[in-house]
C-alpha cells in the first residue's frame, strides 16, 4: 500500500533527516514572512500631540501667557495648537496604502511626525522612515528609501488608525523630504508620502 510505503521510508535515518529539515524550512519560512498579519489588522488612535515643560500643564500655560506679554502680544495670541511644518498624502507601493502625512513643531519646539487615517497592510518588520528618496510611482519607488540617507522613527505602531512618531532635534526637513511605510525585512516599501514645506 503507498501510505506504508511512505511510512517506511520516513522511517529510515534519510527519511527522518528530510523530515526535519522540511520542518524546519516551513517553520523559518513562517518566521520570515508571517504570512498571518495579512489578515491582522492593528488600529492605533493617538491624539493629536502636545508638549509641556517638566513643570507641567499650568507652569506651562503660565509661561506662554508670560512670553506673550513680553513680545508684546496677549496670552491669546498663543498659537492654539501645534504648527504644520510640512505634509503629504501617501500613494501604494508594495501595498495599497493611504492617508496623510504631517510634520509637527509643538509648543515646546520639539518635531511630530503624524500619520493620518492611515490605512495600509500589516507585515513583518514594518517601520516609518524619514528620507531623501524622492517619491515615484509603481515599481521604480518602492526600494530607494534606504539608498541615501535617512533616519528610522521605529516600528510602525499599527498598520491603521493616527499615529505619532518624535523626530530627532537633528532631522534636516530640507533634505529628508518623504516619508515611507518600510517593510526592513524585505527592503520595501508598502506606501510613501512627499513632504511639502508649509
Amino acid at each position: 500500500m503507498a501510505v506504508g510505503r511512505v511510512l517506511r521510508w520516513f522511517g529510515r535515518p534519510l527519511g527522518v533527516t528530510v523530515l526535519v529539515v522540511g520542518l524546519a524550512l516551513a517553520g523559518a519560512g513562517l518566521y520570515w514572512f508571517q504570512p498571518w498579519k495579512l489578515w491582522v489588522n492593528e488600529t492605533v488612535r493617538d491624539e493629536i500631540p502636545t508638549a509641556a515643560p517638566a513643570g507641567g500643564a499650568n507652569d506651562a500655560a503660565e509661561g506662554t501667557a508670560e512670553g506673550a506679554e513680553a513680545s508684546g502680544g496677549t496670552a491669546s495670541d498663543a498659537p492654539a495648537g501645534p504648527e504644520t511644518l510640512a505634509e503629504g498624502e501617501l500613494i501604494s507601493h508594495e501595498h495599497t496604502t493611504t492617508g496623510s502625512v504631517k510634520v509637527l513643531r509643538l509648543a515646546d519646539g520639539s518635531r511630530t511626525l503624524r500619520l493620518e487615517n492611515l490605512d495600509t497592510s500589516n507585515g513583518p518588520d514594518l517601520r516609518v522612515l524619514l528620507s531623501d528618496a524622492p517619491v515615484k510611482e509603481g515599481k521604480a519607488g518602492w526600494h530607494v528609501f534606504d539608498d541615501g540617507e535617512y533616519v528610522s522613527l521605529g516600528k510602525l505602531k499599527g498598520n491603521k488608525g493616527d499615529q505619532n512618531y518624535a523626530l530627532p532635534a537633528d532631522a534636516d526637513l530640507d533634505k529628508l523630504t518623504s516619508v515611507s511605510i518600510w517593510c526592513d525585512r524585505f527592503d520595501v516599501s508598502f506606501g510613501a508620502a512627499p513632504l511639502a514645506r508649509g
